[in-house]
């Protein structure tokens, strides 16, 4: 029996398990000076001035849109083609998530799209960098500030991809990402937001902590007794130590995980060059896709459904996902008002995600290949 392969593996040795010895024997393990070591190395890596770690990605897009001022009556435009937590963001603020369409070779969001959606109303704009390619920056930017809409990226995916020769986060604008387990570093659960705005990180730090005037590391690092304030309401979205220790390590390993997937994608689309009833990932000359997730789009001539396709690959101890979801087809969306996305429920309806991560074998690509093949051809 072959071993199963998983669509998504973390890379950890005994370095991150040291690295979490140390903070559990330091007795500091709440949000200290390894959050602080962890956002000072996730600045540098990005380009941006400023790291703002949280507890997930979808605390970080939270954030941010409170930030911006976004609440009750106003509108964020959204891809629909996105995970489900882009739209929730919006409506835990108290605001309409507003769906538009994405580009068909890119699968991001279509600029025109988002300047067709705009409203009164608008308030904000999220592009997605989706499976770490990035959305096409510069026009949404233009978009976005002709409107007065703030610009909040969702890079979930994208620690890693560059735009135009800039890696993501490094742009200006607020970025949040994600350290899930299936993202191309993982604290386990976090997230991180980045800035150029000293004010904003601020008020993210703030935001973070319950509104607390002062951090922990602060008040313990003072000479003097600081008693802390309380002008803003908040929330609990700190990280803890032990996760940021694990999140340094991680960036060790950034560049290694980075050319194993960039290697292993490279591989897969080399051999799906070959079945003329798949599309693999188009990457435009403007981007670095970092390949978060691989995505195969079945064309219409496909002698198999995408289901099945995904069963076939499970019975043969394959680990698949399918493409990512329509978010306005969900149940809990479906009284948005979305009008049809022809684009986003093709991709949703015909899209498979296939296993990478840099302890995937040489070997397991070839089985996973001659599987795929072997329905398609």
């Amino acid at each position: 029996m072959n071993e199963r392969i998983e669509i998504a593996q973390p890379l950890f040795d005994d370095r991150e398990e040291q690295a979490v010895l140390a903070v559990l024997r330091s007795g500091w393990v709440s949000q200290g000076p390894k959050v602080a070591e962890f956002e000072q190395v996730f600045a540098g890596y990005v380009g941006a001035q400023h790291a703002v770690a949280t507890t997930s990605c979808t605390t970080a897009l939270h954030m941010c849109l409170l930030a911006a001022g976004v609440g009750s009556g106003d509108e964020v435009i959204v891809p629909s083609l996105s995970f489900i937590a882009t739209a929730n963001v919006v409506a835990h603020c108290g605001a309409t998530p507003v769906f538009v369409d994405v580009d068909p070779l890119t699968c991001t969001i279509d600029p025109s799209c988002i300047a067709a959606a705009i409203t009164d109303r608008t308030k904000a704009v999220i592009p997605v960098h989706q499976m770490g390619l990035p959305a096409d920056l510069d026009q949404i930017a233009a978009l976005a500030r002709g409107h007065g809409l703030a610009l909040i990226e969702d890079a979930a995916c994208a620690i890693g991809s560059a735009y135009k020769g800039r890696r993501i986060g490094g742009h200006g604008n607020p970025a949040c990402f994600s350290f899930h387990p299936r993202k191309i570093i993982t604290t386990g659960e976090g997230g991180m937001i980045t800035t150029n705005d000293p004010e904003l990180a601020a008020k993210l730090r703030r935001m973070r902590q319950h509104g607390m005037s002062v951090s922990d590391l602060q008040r313990h690092g003072a000479g003097k007794v600081i008693i802390e304030r309380y002008p803003e309401i908040g929330y609990n979205y700190r990280m803890t130590d032990l996760q940021a220790a694990v999140g340094i390590v991680q960036m060790q390993k950034l560049p290694f995980i980075l050319s194993r997937r960039a290697g292993i994608a490279a591989a897969y689309t080399k051999a799906f060059e070959r079945v003329p009833s798949v599309r693999a990932p188009f990457v435009p000359s403007y981007a670095s896709h970092s390949f978060q997730s691989y995505c195969l789009e079945l064309l219409p001539d496909a002698p198999v459904s995408r289901d099945t396709l995904l069963q076939v690959l499970l019975d043969n101890g394959i680990s698949s996902r399918r493409g990512i979801m329509a978010i306005h087809a969900e149940a809990c969306y479906q009284a948005s008002g979305a009008s049809s996305l022809p684009v986003t429920e093709r991709l949703s309806r015909n899209s498979l995600l296939l296993p990478i991560h840099p302890s995937l074998s040489d070997a397991g690509i070839s089985r996973i290949v001659d599987v795929m093949q072997g329905c398609l051809c």
